[in-house]
């Protein structure tokens, strides 16, 4: 999960809270679940929602990637 949080990169004093995720399951040779998250400010207030799509290689050498993209 920390590695989600490098990809998201929020500011200092924010938190992220985890609020689902989905397995899509295998696809192409890949493994894809998808993770939501909202970056919550020092107040509380959620300022913004993520999804984040990590994927890897069901066959050797079994790459990972990461990737964020905010939603709101």
């Amino acid at each position: 999960m920390e590695e989600h949080f490098k990809k998201i990169g929020i500011p200092d004093g924010h938190r992220l809270v985890g609020t689902g995720m989905k397995a899509l399951g295998g696809r192409k040779g890949q493994d894809i679940d998808l993770y939501f998250y909202d970056e919550v400010n020092v107040v509380g207030e959620v300022v913004a929602s993520y999804e984040v799509s990590d994927s890897t290689g069901i066959y050797p050498p079994h790459c990972r990637t990461i990737s964020a993209k905010k939603v709101c």
